[in-house]
C-alpha cells in the first residue's frame, strides 16, 4: 500500500502512556491545600496519622509531584501511528466526497487500557468504535496480533481494520446504529445477534467502498493488497474464530458474520463503490 508522504489526519488523540497522567488517580498532585487533602485521605485509608505523614512532605505551591513517565514508542509502533493517521485521512477524503454532511470522527491511540464514552476497555477488546463520543479506539499492539494470531499480515489488512471502524461511524451518522441498539431490549439474544451480524457486515461493505474510492483518489493499492484485506476479513469471521477457540461453531451466537460473509460484503463494496448497494438489513442472502 502506497501511504508514505501523504496527508495525515489531525483527528488523532494519543493517549498512550505508562502512568495514566501521573499523580493520584491520574491527576497531578500539587502542594498546599490540595496536597493536605490527599494526605488526609491516604491516612484514613492506611490507618496512619495524617499529621505524621504531613510532616514528611513540603507544604508549598511548588511544582506538582508527578508519577508519570513519558511514553516511548518503539520505531515500529511509531511507524504504525503514522500509518493509521494517513489511513484516517483517506477515510475523511472519501466520506466527505460521498456524504455531504460527513462529520469526522476522532481516532484514539491507547496502550493497555482506555476509558471511552462507551465505558472502559483494554487491549484484548481489539479496535472498536464508540458512537457515544464518535471516536475510534485502537491499541497498536493489535496489529501484531492480527499478523501472528490471526495470520493476516500486511498494511492493507491493517487499513481494513481502520476502515471497518470508520464504517461504523458512517452507520452512526446515518442513524442505523441507534436503530439497531434500540432493538436490544425488544429481541431475544439470538434475534439481536442476527441484527448485530447485519450491522457488522455492512461495516465491512463500507470498508470496501472506502477502498474503492481511496484507490481512485490516490492509486494507493499495490499487488497483493486486495488479498491482504480479504484474508483479514476471513481471519476474523465468527465461524473461524469459534472453530479455533472451541473446535466447533454455534451459528446462533454469531455477532459479526462468517468468514465467507465478511469477504463477500467487503468485496461487494470494493467492486461497486456504491453505498446504495450495502443494505444488509433488507436482503435475503447475507
Amino acid at each position: 500500500m502506497q501511504w508514505r508522504g501523504r496527508r495525515q489526519s489531525g483527528n488523532v488523540e494519543d493517549q498512550r502512556s505508562s502512568g495514566g497522567g501521573g499523580g493520584f488517580g491520574g491527576m497531578p498532585i500539587k502542594g498546599g491545600l490540595g496536597l493536605v487533602l490527599v494526605v488526609v485521605v491516604i491516612g484514613l485509608i492506611t490507618g496512619k496519622n495524617p499529621l505524621s505523614l504531613l510532616q514528611q512532605l513540603p507544604l508549598d505551591n511548588g511544582p506538582s509531584i508527578s508519577q508519570s513517565t513519558p511514553y516511548e514508542a518503539s520505531p515500529e509502533e511509531e511507524d504504525l501511528s503514522q500509518f493509521v493517521k494517513v489511513v484516517l485521512a483517506d477515510t475523511e477524503d472519501v466520506w466527505h466526497q460521498l456524504l455531504s454532511d460527513y462529520r469526522e470522527p476522532t481516532l484514539v491511540l491507547f496502550s493497555g487500557s482506555v476509558q471511552s464514552g462507551c465505558g472502559s476497555a483494554d487491549a484484548s477488546t481489539g479496535p472498536f468504535y464508540c458512537s457515544a463520543d464518535e471516536k475510534l479506539y485502537i491499541d497498536l499492539s493489535f496489529y501484531e496480533e492480527l499478523k501472528s494470531r490471526f495470520e493476516a499480515p500486511g498494511d492493507f489488512a491493517q487499513a481494513y481494520v481502520i476502515a471497518h471502524e470508520v464504517g461504523h461511524h458512517v452507520q452512526h451518522l446515518m442513524g442505523i446504529t441507534d436503530k439497531v441498539h434500540a432493538m436490544r431490549e425488544q429481541l431475544s439474544e439470538e434475534e439481536y445477534n442476527k441484527l448485530s451480524v447485519k450491522l457488522e457486515l455492512q461495516a465491512d461493505f463500507l470498508a470496501g467502498v472506502w477502498a474503492h474510492h481511496a484507490n481512485n483518489m490516490n492509486n494507493m493499492i499495490e499487488d497483493g493488497d486486495y488479498e491482504e484485506a480479504m484474508n483479514a476479513a476471513s481471519a476474523i469471521g465468527d465461524d473461524r474464530l469459534q472453530k479455533q477457540a472451541r473446535g466447533y461453531v454455534v451459528p446462533d451466537s454469531f455477532t459479526h458474520g462468517t468468514s465467507e460473509q465478511r469477504q463477500r460484503w467487503f468485496n461487494k463494496g470494493f467492486k461497486t463503490g456504491n453505498i446504495e448497494q450495502g443494505d444488509t438489513f433488507n436482503t435475503t442472502n447475507l
